[in-house]
């Protein structure tokens, strides 16, 4: 069983709580927060290579856990990015990580991730914190949840190019094993796949910041699970795509040339999709309660000083939804971004296929998070933020 690094945070397994302020706690003064994008994710997207873009996001993840085997610690996926919070005993390992990151993502997927570690001094020392809750939706995940108003500042130090970890040289590549991106994307069942961000605008306080967070929960809390992109029965199970197969032999660590990694992981998705799709037990595996694991430990919703979510929805939802929200963004409450697309994605980290703490990451297929992200940046600069 792996050993949180932050103990003390509360636990909550009802998503409503989460802008409840007295869950949440300060992470330690010595701690680091790091971050990652991937730079013009836009140009990617419109060239149809979101999937890359995710993995580029999740990889930073991946690569961060597995430098840190038996220990968890906070992290955030962004979609074309991810936030993580690690103890300073652990800078060296992650900052390398990190690192390495940056090269597979420049090498493997012709995308440039800019990276950085920011201390929490330097948070601090610019007037935010960043404090922590855990949300659990079930016994065997848990997924951080992040306040505080920080990131704002690690995001721009970031981009200022502040506390930058510079792309290890070609060929020393990070450890991702469990990285993988087999699904094919997940069709709306509803009419929209609806990924949406929500943020306090400046000078808005944080209750009537709380309050309209609420409201939008409780407009999509109608919804079947809230939303849920991914069906109950889990993601639809159908060959994956040559770009997913290419991108996941990208990931690998054997040996040889990618042709014959992609040979050999072929081989391993085939026996994949037989045992999926037919819903067959083999040793320890379950493929049915696999998969339907995979719904309830995806990361639909989440909160990183603001809240974030892919939801699938009426076209007459999402319009409520985003006239309300423009509502309040009138009354200098909140700034927000959301974009409309008809499938999701689904990226995952699987250690261990036997156990059920596998993770799973939805972003929507269209462009998802980052386009909503540039969206919500575009109506701050209207409004002169």
């Amino acid at each position: 069983m792996t050993q949180s690094s932050h103990p003390d945070a509360a636990v909550f397994d009802r998503f409503e709580r989460v802008v409840d302020a007295s869950l949440y706690r300060p992470l330690p003064d010595d701690d680091l927060i790091g971050m990652t994008d991937v730079v013009n994710s836009t140009g990617a997207i419109r060239d149809g290579r979101y999937k890359a873009v995710n993995m580029a996001g999740a990889a930073a993840i991946t690569a961060a856990m597995n430098a840190v085997p038996g220990e968890t610690f906070p992290f955030v996926f962004g979609g074309d990015g991810a936030t993580l919070a690690v103890p300073l005993r652990h800078e060296a390992a992650v900052r390398d990580a990190l690192a390495r990151t940056a090269a597979f993502v420049r090498d493997e997927l012709s995308l440039d991730l800019r990276a950085a570690l920011i201390p929490m001094s330097a948070i601090r020392s610019g007037g935010g914190d960043v404090r922590l809750a855990w949300f659990e939706p079930n016994p065997h995940v848990r997924y951080a949840m992040f306040s505080g108003g920080g990131l704002i500042f690690a995001e721009q130090a970031m981009k200022a190019g502040r506390f930058a970890i510079d792309a290890a040289p070609s060929g020393e590549r990070p450890d991702l094993t469990g990285l993988s991106c087999r699904y094919t994307p997940v069709a709306s069942r509803n009419g929209v796949i609806l990924s949406l961000i929500v943020k306090r605008a400046d000078g808005a306080s944080e209750s009537a910041f709380a309050a309209a967070v609420m409201e939008i929960l409780a407009m999509l809390r109608v919804l079947d699970r809230d939303g849920h992109p991914v069906p109950v029965e889990g993601p639809p199970v159908r060959w994956p795509a040559a770009q997913s197969l290419d991108l996941e032999a990208r990931a690998s660590r054997g040996v040889g040339s990618l042709a014959l990694r992609k040979l050999k992981l072929a081989f391993i998705l085939a026996v994949s999709w037989v045992v999926l799709k037919s819903g067959m037990k083999i040793g320890g595996f379950d493929a049915t309660h696999y998969r339907r694991q995979t719904t309830e430990n995806t990361d639909f919703r989440k909160f990183d000083d603001g809240l974030r979510m892919t939801v699938d929805c009426a076209t007459e939802t999402a319009d409520r939804v985003e006239a309300r929200l423009r509502e309040l963004r009138g009354e200098g409450i909140l700034g927000f971004g959301a974009f409309r697309q008809k499938q999701a994605l689904v990226t995952c980290i699987v250690p261990d296929p036997t156990h059920d703490d596998h993770m799973h990451f939805v972003d929507g297929a269209g462009g998802g998070y980052a386009l909503a992200a540039r969206m919500l940046k575009g109506e701050l600069a209207v409004a002169g933020a």
